[in-house]
């Protein structure tokens, strides 16, 4: 039974890698697509190689926070995990099918606090690592929106006297800066899958301890590329084109804050919404040049759904947790 388990585990947690790549590539190639500096296939496949390569550089300190910092191990059973899993892929295609950018990061924790929650009780929760998680979570987007009028404030200032050739800069200065901000990406999110799989190994004995395993990363590396190169268009759409006329300035600028934000939340092995820290960075530098160039009102759904994701997630999972659990012998 251990061995249909792990492989029904590891299907699920590849579907919602792969899930998350198709919903967040918008995080990396909207501002490039709509500002023209590059093609939509080219901007996919920077995106896809970067987000493949990105776990395998910086380490794996946010598996490591979600597989031992939201909820105490004796709690974490296989049901919790597939019920989690299942809570975020459904949230994920929902938000998606809408249009709507929204957080992976949040439905992953969301569910697996909702989880924990009906399996175990409140007793079971890791309440310092949630507080710490909650931290990274919803100041990075507030650090977002002002680090990116900040970078925009400066960058504007460097330009203030250059002539209209100042726009190939910032045209070909994107691919450097969304290279990274890809890598960032595949770093914080890859590592995700890597924690929910390798604590599914924990609980059905295959590992006594929490390291996550080589052929985790490749696979989790793997299905978050393939995710990324198919793209999200309905999220790039509005990423890209409903905030305002983005030009590669706004690109550049949006692309270098939150890979700055990103990455840094990343090493320090705090799990963050690439998709409302790019969102956030993107209306920070707009509102940096003009306020009223922003359609302030494409962001109060992302609000919403920023809101609402960890509720939602949690009251699925919980819901899904007694189904899992009861046909689990």
């Amino acid at each position: 039974m251990e061995h249909i388990l792990i492989i029904i585990l590891i299907t699920l947690a590849l579907i919602f890698d792969f899930l998350n790549g198709f919903h967040d590539s918008a995080n990396v190639v909207a501002t490039m697509i709509s500002s023209r500096a590059m093609t939509p296939t080219a901007a996919l496949i920077i995106a896809s190689v970067a987000n493949f390569i990105g776990p395998f550089i910086f380490g794996v300190a946010v598996a490591k926070t979600i597989g031992q910092d939201v909820a105490s191990p004796s709690s974490i059973t296989i049901a919790v995990v597939l019920a989690a899993l299942l809570s975020a892929s459904i949230w994920n295609l929902i938000t998606w099918f809408f249009g709507i950018p929204s957080s992976s990061s949040h439905a992953l924790i969301g569910g697996i606090i909702g989880a924990v929650l009906v399996g175990s009780g409140a007793q079971a929760l890791e309440y310092k690592g949630l507080i710490l998680i909650g931290l990274a979570l919803f100041l990075s987007p507030v650090l977002g929106y002002f680090l990116g009028q900040i970078t925009m404030r400066i960058s504007l200032w460097a330009v203030r006297n250059a002539t209209p050739k100042a726009n190939l800069f910032f045209k070909y200065a994107q691919i450097p800066t969304a290279f990274t901000l890809a890598l960032s990406h595949g770093t914080n999110d890859a590592q995700k899958t890597m924690g929910i799989i390798t604590m599914g190994l924990v609980v059905l004995g295959y590992q006594q301890a929490f390291i996550v395993p080589w052929w985790v990363i490749l696979s989790s590396a793997t299905a978050i590329a393939i995710g990324t190169a198919l793209g999200g268009w309905r999220i790039i759409h509005t990423l890209g084109g409903k905030f305002y006329r983005i030009r590669p300035i706004h690109s550049f600028t949006s692309q270098l804050t939150s890979m700055v934000v990103i990455l840094s939340a990343s090493l320090f092995g705090g799990p963050v919404s690439t998709t409302h820290v790019v969102s956030s960075s993107i209306i920070g530098v707009g509102a940096a040049q003009r306020k009223s160039m922003v359609r302030w009102g494409v962001m109060s759904d992302i609000l919403i759904a920023w809101f609402l994701t960890v509720p939602v997630t949690a009251g699925i999972a919980a819901l899904l947790y007694y189904l899992v659990d009861y046909l689990i012998p």
